[in-house]
């Protein structure tokens, strides 16, 4: 049977109310939920940097462990270097080896030098990463509690919101393809979920413009779908608003 304009603004307006409390039910969860997200995701960052710090660390040491063997190769060098210049036949070969155990010398010296930035770096980057590991230990912390927190205030309403979301989807079988659609993408559109308001003191209860007294009698008439010039929300008189609220309680 087709619906007349007062049945289709009751079917809206009886979706709206339980979308309302339903809108209720989470507000009662805050920012908790938003909260969780932050901290999951500044945790998986610190474990990402952590892990990059670690890396960084492990080739540090095998620089390290490198530049060490090279110094021991340098050194043995010259110890044969200078073994062979007590065998040599002229001048020449022995300022020839004089300029490798020369050579040896740098390279051992620059090791050196690398070995102690190398060691500089390993103790700025141990810093950061007790630091970050400390950083966190304390996200980790923080993220127990909240979820401990919206565990136990989602256990608390979670019936109760089911039961509302049961009930929405048998109220949206009564509203056609079209209206819903629109219902829903004005939901969208305000913070407060308000789709469908009220006329209270002459205004529009979602945006609180003046409706003119012509348009309010329209309204009340029930035989349009009217929408408020200023918002867009769906506009119904207050009495239909008590009616539905009384036969819901």
């Amino acid at each position: 049977m087709e619906q007349t304009v007062e049945q289709k603004l009751e079917a809206l307006y009886e979706l709206q109310t339980i979308h309302t409390k339903v809108d209720k039910i989470r507000q009662t969860r805050g920012e908790l939920p938003m909260e969780v997200a932050d901290l999951e995701d500044d945790v998986a960052g610190l474990e990402t940097r952590i892990q990059k710090i670690k890396a960084e660390l492990d080739d540090l040491e095998d620089a390290i462990v490198n530049r060490k063997n090279m110094i021991k190769e340098a050194q043995a060098l010259i110890k044969k270097y200078e073994t062979q210049q007590n065998n040599v036949k002229n001048n020449r070969e022995f300022d020839a080896l004089a300029k490798e155990i020369e050579i040896q010398g740098l390279e051992i010296q620059v090791c050196e030098k690398k070995i102690k930035e190398h060691q500089y770096e390993i103790k700025t980057k141990t810093d950061v990463y007790e630091s970050a590991a400390q950083n966190l230990e304390d996200r980790k912390k923080d993220l127990e509690v909240k979820k401990a927190e919206l565990a136990t205030i989602t256990s608390e309403t979670q019936k109760e919101e089911e039961v509302l979301l049961s009930q929405a989807e048998k109220a949206k079988e009564k509203i056609e393809e079209r209206l819903l659609f629109a219902y829903n993408r004005l939901r969208g559109n305000f913070k407060n979920g308000l789709a469908v308001v009220t006329i209270e003191r002459d205004s529009c209860s979602g945006c609180f413009n003046k409706i003119p007294p012509q348009r309010q009698s329209d309204i009340r008439q029930r035989k349009k779908i009217i929408v408020c010039e200023h918002c867009g929300r769906i506009l119904i008189d207050e009495t239909m608003s008590e009616d539905i609220k009384n036969v819901a309680v």
